[in-house]
């Protein structure tokens, strides 16, 4: 099996992020687009549906050995190497022409996620990152830039985004996320990948949900984490694998975590 870097692997998330955008923005916002409901009844578009197949083409030529695991196509081979693709993150924006939603793509090695890339095309910006790369953003026309958490210390004056109320009280976790939205300055449902990327960028300094699968959180880890932030589920443990995810930017992640265990 061919030896690839980071950095190969990166500049392949990249392209195929890129491959993404046009056709997700080709069918964004289209009056014919075709929408079903899955058995867990989420929505599903028949965008969603090529861009995963795309990327996956993409991912089968460049990297034959490597295993697949993508929300509407399952898992695809086995071994060390997966990329984890959920390909309209915020489907049921992109279906309402909301503009917050976006393609993301992760390699994990060995269980944990090393490349991250976070393509939203509605609004002009991606962002990824990689183990020992940095984190980044670019909008479109603009040069790239370099993410860092906030400096913010204290609870009182931290901003969270919860992504919604539903989601904590379906796992009866409604009083904790009143209780932490009490401790924070300030409270926001941004919702879904943007929530992260407004983190990495020192925007936010809180982000926590539940209901999640891999494929949400895979490509979001290596930016969070080389913008210096935490990731972790909200009992500590890292990784995309727990169904649920608290972010911060490391300096209030011990208190927020306490906080939610000691309810």
């Amino acid at each position: 099996m061919t030896d690839y870097t980071t950095s190969d692997d990166l500049a392949l998330a990249l392209k195929l992020a890129a491959d993404a955008d046009h056709i997700s923005m080709d069918r964004y916002r289209s009056v014919d687009l075709v929408v079903t409901t899955k058995p867990d009844r989420t929505p599903v578009t028949d965008a969603d549906q090529a861009v995963e197949r795309s990327i996956r083409t993409g991912i089968e030529a460049a990297r034959p050995h490597d295993s697949i695991l993508g929300e509407e196509y399952g898992t695809q081979g086995s071994g060390s190497r997966q990329w984890i693709i959920d390909p309209i993150d915020g489907t049921a924006n992109f279906l309402r022409g909301v503009p917050i939603w976006g393609t993301l793509i992760a390699l994990a090695v060995d269980g944990e996620p090393t490349v991250g890339v976070v393509s939203s095309p509605a609004l002009g910006k991606r962002w990824w990152g990689a183990t020992g790369h940095g984190a980044w953003a670019q909008e479109t026309g603009h040069e790239p830039r370099a993410l860092r958490v906030s400096r913010v210390a204290e609870l009182a004056d931290a901003s969270l985004s919860y992504n919604s109320m539903q989601g904590w009280d379906e796992v009866g976790r409604l009083d904790d996320v009143v209780a932490l939205s009490r401790a924070v300055w300030r409270s926001r449902a941004i919702g879904d990948m943007w929530s992260y990327m407004l983190l990495a960028e020192g925007a936010l300094d809180i982000v926590g949900e539940f209901d999640l699968k891999p494929y949400d959180m895979a490509a979001l880890i290596p930016i969070v984490e080389e913008a210096g932030g935490t990731f972790t589920s909200v009992t500590g443990i890292p990784g995309p694998w727990e169904g649920n995810a608290i972010a911060t930017n490391g300096l209030l992640h011990d208190r927020v975590l306490e906080l939610l265990a000691a309810r």
